[in-house]
């Protein structure tokens, strides 16, 4: 527990903390850099199945394998890191472990040393004196097998399977479309017949061209012809004027009420009763009533 030393003056929630938030962002790093690097060696191996080298190709690409583990390793550790970090306040309440951060903290011990992470080696030291060596030992070992089986998978060195080898290089050659032997023609049909069932749905969800096929034409109605002028209501027809002012009632202050025209109208009206005391009781043509009616609508307006 030498790495443990630099912070011995500090509380141990202090020093975990710390800890902890190191070790996460550090195993983030760690993350992001191993994939950027398994991007690089799988264009390589689809370089070698273009040209034929596909021994050569299992053999390196069992180290992308290994890279991938790596990488999940990786990432279990980040999340019981960050489940400690949630929780300090719990590691510090007893000296016996919460039985709720019993897993996370053994599978830190037990795997920190494979994960070749200095900042999580200080994580799993902190732990160790906080719980004491019996609990430490436990730890380490997994005498009581609480570490998960996925964490243990991936801490065993070994080599993978060539049935991991096969699938791994069938899925550079469809993606990076490179031939290689064992790749079937029926995989092929397989994946086709899934980028087929992935773009109906998608052109479902947008509606697809099959509804907007099946939908009929909006059918443009034809114009109402307008009515002609000589066929509006008869009330334009009618002697009496459309529109009637009634002369203001009298009160106290007005005693000799009377209506007031505008000039520009005065002219039309009186214009009007002339004509038809000279026309007598000869009806006005439909087209001269028209006429005078616009007139008046017009003398209205400009009153107004």
């Amino acid at each position: 527990m030498k790495n443990d030393r630099r912070l011995t003056g500090l509380p141990i929630e202090t020093r975990l903390k710390v800890a902890l938030k190191m070790s996460i962002s550090k195993l983030r790093f760690v993350q992001d850099k191993k994939t950027a690097l398994a991007k690089q060696q799988r264009r390589s191996l689809a370089d070698l199945l273009s040209q034929g080298k596909e021994q050569s190709a299992r053999i390196r690409v069992e180290n992308v394998i290994r890279e991938d583990i790596h990488v999940e390793l990786c990432e279990m550790l980040e999340l019981y890191c960050e489940l400690l970090l949630a929780r300090i306040s719990l590691l510090d309440s007893s000296k016996e472990c919460d039985p709720g951060l019993e897993e996370a903290v053994k599978t830190i011990i037990y795997a920190a040393p494979h994960s070749e992470i200095k900042e999580l080696m200080n994580v799993k030291d902190i732990l160790g004196h906080r719980f004491g060596p019996e609990f430490y030992q436990a730890g380490i070992n997994n005498t009581d097998d609480i570490v998960p089986k996925k964490v243990v998978d991936r801490v065993i060195v070994k080599a993978p399977s060539s049935e991991l080898v096969s699938l791994y290089l069938k899925e550079i050659a469809q993606v990076y479309e490179v031939p290689f032997s064992e790749l079937t023609d029926d995989e092929d049909d397989l994946d086709r017949l899934v980028e087929e069932a992935a773009a109906l749905s998608s052109g479902d969800d947008e509606g697809g061209d099959g509804l907007r096929d099946k939908t009929p034409p909006i059918q443009v109605l034809e114009e109402v012809a307008e009515a002609p002028k000589d066929k509006l209501p008869n009330i334009i027809n009618s002697v009496n004027a459309p529109i009637k002012v009634s002369s203001p009632a009298k009160t106290s202050e007005n005693r000799s009420p009377s209506v007031k025209v505008p000039h520009s109208m005065d002219k039309i009206v009186s214009h009007n009763s002339s004509r038809r005391k000279s026309s007598g009781s000869t009806p006005t043509a439909p087209n001269t009533d028209i006429e005078s009616l616009r007139q008046r609508f017009a003398a209205l307006k400009r009153g107004l």
